[in-house]
């Protein structure tokens, strides 16, 4: 399937498409005249990409463990994937220290908030 076919199959556009391809996330082959090749496999990868993407994670880190996601409907650890598991574990570890820097800094608006004038707005 051509660039657009996978771009209506997925939602994606193609410039996303393409720019998974520079990352390593998805590597179609390349026909004779320069067009892109994709199988209907990529569908499901493309997918998976979205959903690592939602779940907080760098292409570059998806790069590394989209290999490692197997099912369409619901990501699992196959075994033979234990890389998987250790780079799942450090972007949780960065999500959850991100989420409380950002929860500090509520608490420091929120008190700055408590001295303001009432202007209607309440937090």
């Amino acid at each position: 399937m051509r660039i657009g076919d996978l771009a209506h199959e997925t939602g994606v556009n193609r410039r996303l498409l393409r720019y998974y391809e520079e990352q390593g996330l998805l590597q179609p082959v390349r026909l004779e005249n320069g067009y892109r090749e994709y199988v209907e496999a990529d569908v499901a990868v493309v997918h998976r990409i979205r959903a690592l993407l939602a779940a907080g994670l760098s292409t570059a880190v998806i790069a590394k463990v989209v290999h490692c996601v197997r099912d369409e409907d619901e990501l699992r650890v196959p075994s033979g994937c234990p890389a998987f598991v250790g780079e799942l574990r450090r972007e949780r570890t960065r999500i959850t220290e991100a989420i409380s820097r950002l929860e500090s800094s509520r608490r420091v608006l929120d008190a700055v908030l408590d001295t303001a004038p009432g202007d209607g707005e309440g937090r």
